[in-house]
This record gives C-alpha cells, structure tokens and sequence, in this order.
C-alpha cells in the first residue's frame, strides 16, 4: 500500500519547524511510520543546490535560474527519495514542496504559468495528499525570524517587502484554487490551537 504524502506550507516564520515536528510525533505515536524531509534539500544532490539558491551571496541571480535550480532540486528529491518510499509505505512529510515554487517564483517573481509546467515535469506531476499552510502575514513572519537566537536570514528571505507580499497573495490564490488540498490554517494563534487544526486533517486522511 501507498504511503502518504504531506506537505507544510507557509511563509517564512509561520511556524512550520514547530508543526512538523508536532505531527511526525502525533503520526509516530499512532504507530505510523512517517520519513521527515524538507525542501530545497532531501538528497545529497538537492542540498547542494539548496545552498546555492539561500546563500545571501548570490544576489544576482536570475528570477529564470532560481525557478529552475529549485525544480531541478525537486526532480531529484522526488525520483531519488520521495517516489521510492511512498511506494515502499512510507509516509513523508516534507517541509514545502511545488506550492512554495509557485508562491515565490510564480507570483513573487511574477513567472506567472510557466512555473507549474516546470514543476509537473519535474514531478512526474506527483502531488502532496495533503498540504497545511500556516497563514501568517510576511511581516509578522519576518519579525518573527529576526527574533531567533542565531538565525542569519538567507538570501529569499531578505527581499524587500513588496516580493514577500506577491507571496502571500500567491499562497491565497493556490488555497482557493486546490481548496480540496490545501487546508489553511491561521498561524497567528497558539501552538496548540494550530497543531489541533492539524491534527483534525491527519485524522481524516488516515482513518484515525
């Protein structure tokens, strides 16, 4: 039998770390074997790439070269570590997956379609199960961020305002457009109240 595949969305400070592992243990303690992973990133290959599209230091990279560095990281993650697994019964719970492609290059960067035909080729067209996207506006993100002890913002992070707003937007139009997917949760409340709202979905998607 097929594993499940879930993903956490969410602007940058919405909580997603905190989620995670909230659910991996929820899924462990109902005695479901569940693999954590994360995006860009997952396999060698992808988190080498991972390190070229975060580093501060590459600002001037190219809207069209970012798009593809991170589906070229996808395609790897999803034939190499995703795919398999699912098929071994696995359960995976990755840290963003195309959602967070589509938000900041194809509304952040203003890609527009072309960001999905990317993606579903570079996916085989695979797709979460299901997707929480913590809700949070960017500028509560961002402060957010700016709190933790020794976080160095990354090279998406530091953009201007004005991208981080064509991203929240972005995620808003994804949750109306997959509202069967996608469940929107408002990051802004307690850690319990939030993870409650989650727990709700992985009820439903298995059985509990």
């Amino acid at each position: 039998m097929r594993g499940f595949f879930i993903s956490v969305e969410g602007s940058d400070g919405s909580g997603k770390s905190t989620q995670i592992r909230k659910i991996e243990e929820y899924l462990r303690k109902m005695k479901q074997e569940v693999l954590l992973t994360r995006e860009p990133g997952g396999t060698t290959i992808s988190e080498k790439i991972r390190e070229l599209l975060l580093d501060p230091s590459n600002k001037g990279m190219a809207a069209k070269t970012e798009m593809l560095l991170y589906a070229a990281a996808r395609a790897q993650h999803v034939e190499e570590f995703i795919v398999p697994n699912l098929e071994q019964g696995k359960n995976i719970l990755t840290d963003r997956f195309t959602d967070s492609s589509i938000a900041y290059q194809g509304f952040g960067r203003e890609m527009g379609e072309v960001v999905a035909e990317v993606n579903r080729m570079a996916t085989g067209g695979l797709l979460p199960d299901i997707t929480f996207y913590l809700e949070l506006p960017p500028e509560e993100g961002i402060a957010r961020k700016k709190t933790e002890i020794n976080h160095k913002l990354d090279r998406l992070e530091l953009e201007k305002q004005e991208f981080h707003q064509k991203v929240y937007h972005g995620y808003k139009e994804l949750c109306h457009m997959h509202a069967q997917r996608i469940m929107k949760i408002d990051a802004s409340q307690d850690i319990e109240t939030v993870f409650a709202q989650i727990q709700a979905g992985l009820d439903r998607l298995f059985g509990f």
